[in-house]
């Protein structure tokens, strides 16, 4: 008989990751230690956990209506490949279940969840009174992308993703912008990303076309640099991370030692903290009765808007969330990004939902449409 051994986990090749292609042994592994592969900066919590009470009747099922069929939770959890799963309703958690090993103390990746931080930065920056308005010029505190195809473009235009430069963001070609991107990351060589955003063509004139690129993050986590002359990680501890009562310390990946955040995927965090920051944006972003934001900016921040004659289903870098009607007066929005990350967040029903996944693919591997589990919770909680 041939004597089997447990063989220890491994990491997988980050490039190999985001093309996809790791056994989900080593997936897991890879993505509850993705603070590990890269250099990181801490966003430090304060001395102060807020409690996150539970509900005295917990959620334990519910009927998810998905592609003309009909599902419970179970299907949800096991067919998308969830590893963590948080329901909050009215401040009190109603559901949390963790998987494969992960569990209240795993920092997890946020991937492009990311991008939601990254842009409230800039809100708080402009409430803080280091930058003027969303309607500023980038080049105003970049000059170094002067005579680029970021010269005419506003902060908004980045915001929102309509630049109008060049862009192709898909994990899975090798050839894309984004595995460009990457390729510099994994080189950790400062300021390489930045000229490559600085060398892209415009394509289009700013504010016509919306085309999603996490190079354009990269630029927003600069400008905030540049206002505030403080790192990225520093400025969200100041402004958030350390006065939302976070149960731990975060890590956010650099693009090189000492260098800047990866601003649009980088922040590795528990599955409590990421739901807390779905409170702070369902609060509007007020801590303690203090907006850290300019007010109105999460309305602004999360609604559906037009780019050039075409409506667009994107805030500034927030995804307004359709309820089952396909219509938007629930007014629910969602953090998200790939192999299935989400902070979902409704403020008219009192409701966050946060789910940490490890799907086989960057995109399109969920069996379960997210918003279809979204808008099944909404009405479980309801």
């Amino acid at each position: 008989m041939t004597a089997f051994s447990q063989r220890e986990p491994q990491f997988g090749d980050i490039v190999t990751a985001y093309a996809g292609k790791l056994m989900p042994d080593v997936q897991m592994h890879t993505f509850s230690h993705t603070h590990e592969i890269f250099p990181t900066r801490t966003i430090k919590a304060g001395d102060t956990v807020s409690a996150l009470p539970y509900a005295a009747t917990p959620l334990s099922d519910m009927p998810i209506q998905a592609n003309g069929k009909s599902y419970d939770l179970f299907d949800y959890v096991s067919q998308n490949r969830l590893v963590g799963l948080l329901a909050i309703k009215d401040g009190h958690i109603v559901h949390e279940y963790y998987d494969q090993g992960i569990g209240p103390d795993t920092r997890w990746m946020s991937m492009s969840m990311a991008k939601s931080v990254s842009t409230t930065l800039v809100g708080a920056a402009i409430k803080d009174g280091f930058i003027n308005s969303v309607d500023d010029q980038l080049v105003k505190y970049l000059p170094e992308l002067s005579g680029s195809g970021y010269d005419g473009v506003s902060i908004k235009h980045l915001l929102q993703m309509t630049s109008g430069v060049k862009w192709d963001d898909t994990h899975t070609v090798a050839e894309s912008e984004r595995r460009t991107m990457l390729d510099l990351q994994v080189g950790q060589k400062p300021g390489e990303i930045m000229k490559f955003m600085a060398s892209l063509p415009r394509i289009a004139e700013p504010g016509t076309v919306w085309n999603y690129s996490t190079g354009e993050t990269h630029v927003v986590g600069a400008l905030v640099k540049a206002a505030t002359g403080k790192w990225l990680s520093d400025y969200c501890s100041e402004t958030m991370w350390s006065r939302l009562g976070m149960q731990a310390d975060a890590a956010w990946w650099l693009e090189s030692p000492d260098g800047l955040e990866v601003a649009g995927s980088g922040i590795c965090a528990n599955l409590h903290d990421y739901a807390r920051l779905g409170l702070f944006a369902l609060n509007g972003g007020v801590i303690d009765g203090e907006s850290v934001v300019p007010e109105g900016w999460f309305t602004e921040a999360t609604e559906p808007r037009m780019a050039g004659s075409d409506p667009l289903n994107y805030g500034y870098m927030w995804w307004p969330v359709p309820d089952r009607d396909g219509n938007f007066k629930e007014g629910a929005f969602s953090a998200r990004g790939i192999f299935g990350q989400y902070i979902y967040v409704n403020p008219s029903r009192g409701i966050v939902l946060t789910v940490l996944s490890c799907r086989s693919k960057p995109k399109f591997s969920e069996a379960i449409l997210d918003n279809d589990f979204f808008n099944a919770a909404v009405d479980a909680l309801s």
